[in-house]
C-alpha cells in the first residue's frame, strides 16, 4: 500500500515538556485514521506539527515522500495537505460565496500560474462561481451564499470551513473535531461529507475526535496517543476492545459513550 503521509520520530518540546514524543506513523490513501486519547495526550499538537502550525523540535514530516518538515503551513497546503480546525478559520466580513471562491482562486493560482493572467475580475470566472455553488450545495449552505460568514451560526461556520477545505482539493484531509459545537441535527452533514471523501478511496483522512460513535462509524484505523507517545495502532475493533486502552488511555465514559478530548 502506498504512503501519502509519514511522520518519523516527530517530537516537540515546550520548555522541557515533551508534548509529542518520537511519534512515527504512516498514512495511506483510501484510509481514514482516527486519532484518539485523553486530555493532554498530544492529539491536536501532533496535528499542528503535521500541518505546519507549530515548528518541529526534531523528527520529520513527509508528504508523498517529500520532506516538508521545514516548510510553513501555506506551503504544505499548496502541496496538498488540507486542515480543518477545531475553531473556525474564516474571513468573517466576506460572504459565504466569497469565502469559497477565494479558496478556489488560491488553489488555481498556486497550481496553475496561467490563472494569474486571467484575473481581470473574479466575476469573469464563471467556472469558479459554478464550482463554489456546487460546494455550497454539498455543505447545505447554498441558501446562505450571500450572508457574511460572521453572521452564520456556529454550526454553519463549521460547514463553511469544510467547504473551504473541499475547494482546495487536498490529497490529505485533516479534521480536528469537525462536529464540535454542532447540534445533533447539524452534525450529519459534516459526517456525510467526510464519508463521501472516504469513499473516493484516493484521499488520506486524519480525524481527531472524542465522540466514539463518530469514530466507530468512520474509522478504518485508530491510533491512540497518551502523554505524547503512540501507544496503540490498529483496526477499530482491536483497539477499542483492549482493556488497557479503554481504561488507561481513552477514559471511556460508559454512560456517555464518549472518550476524553
Amino acid at each position: 500500500m502506498s504512503i501519502s503521509l509519514e511522520t518519523r520520530a516527530l517530537t516537540v518540546n515546550f520548555g522541557g515538556h515533551i508534548a509529542v514524543d518520537r511519534v512515527s506513523c504512516t498514512f495511506s490513501p483510501g484510509t481514514l485514521t482516527a486519532i484518539v486519547g485523553p486530555n493532554g495526550a498530544g492529539k491536536t499538537t501532533y496535528f499542528n506539527l503535521i500541518s505546519g502550525q507549530l515548528p518541529i523540535t526534531s523528527g520529520q514530516v513527509l508528504l508523498h515522500g517529500q520532506d516538508i518538515s521545514n516548510t510553513n503551513a501555506a506551503t504544505r497546503a499548496q502541496h496538498g495537505l488540507g486542515r480543518a480546525f477545531q475553531l473556525t478559520n474564516l474571513f468573517p466580513r466576506l460572504t459565504v460565496m466569497e469565502n469559497v471562491r477565494l479558496a478556489i482562486q488560491a488553489r488555481v493560482q498556486s497550481r496553475d500560474k496561467r490563472g494569474l493572467q486571467l484575473l481581470s475580475t473574479w466575476f469573469s470566472h464563471a467556472d469558479w462561481i459554478s464550482e463554489a455553488d456546487q460546494i455550497l450545495t454539498r455543505i447545505a449552505l447554498i441558501r446562505r451564499r450571500d450572508m457574511r460568514a460572521a453572521e452564520l451560526p456556529h454550526g454553519d461556520q463549521r460547514k463553511l470551513e469544510v467547504g473551504l477545505l473541499l475547494a482546495m482539493q487536498p490529497s490529505v484531509f485533516m479534521f480536528d473535531e469537525p462536529t464540535a459545537g454542532m447540534s445533533h441535527d447539524e452534525a450529519p452533514v459534516i459526517l456525510d461529507l467526510i464519508a463521501d471523501i472516504q469513499q473516493q478511496r484516493d484521499k488520506t483522512i486524519l480525524l481527531v475526535e472524542h465522540k466514539m460513535d463518530v469514530v466507530e462509524r468512520l474509522a478504518d484505523r485508530i491510533i491512540v496517543l497518551n502523554q505524547g507517545q503512540l501507544v496503540a495502532d490498529g483496526k477499530p475493533a482491536e483497539v477499542m476492545q483492549s482493556t488497557v486502552v479503554q481504561e488507561a488511555y481513552l477514559g471511556v465514559a460508559a454512560e456517555s459513550g464518549e472518550v476524553a478530548a
